[in-house]
């Protein structure tokens, strides 16, 4: 089951951290180029779970912002798994405000840019 939280920034900003099925990259290259097989608990380029970072204005602006990018059966219910002070960090150091990377997380990955994960170059 998909879960997620998120945190209220001091500047009125939110961080929303979910954990979501990793979506079907359509290219073998592309799911290579964005770690594909590292995700899957199997081994095989497509599934497993990704941990997607947005930052946003309010909660309905990231998920907006993840629906416009294709995501489009993304809600957030609860707070049961908010972003950690890293993701927090990563986040609003990075220019997009879209970060992911594999999930359980794994020390050693870095985060990518969302681009990565749905295979827009």
């Amino acid at each position: 089951m998909p879960g997620g939280g998120f945190v209220r920034l001091p500047g009125g900003s939110v961080v929303v951290a979910l954990t979501l099925p990793r979506p079907a990259v359509e290219s073998s290259a592309a799911g290579a180029a964005a770690g594909g097989a590292g995700c899957s608990a199997a081994g095989s380029e497509e599934g497993g779970n990704v941990r997607v970072l947005v930052h946003a204005a309010n909660r309905a602006r990231a998920l907006t912002r993840l629906r416009n990018l294709g995501m489009r059966a993304v809600y957030l219910r609860g707070n049961a798994q908010p972003p950690t002070p890293d993701e927090i960090t990563a986040v609003l150091h990075h220019p997009d405000g879209l970060l992911w990377r594999c999930a359980p997380d794994r020390a050693e990955e870095l985060w990518h840019p969302i681009r990565a994960l749905l295979g827009h170059g």
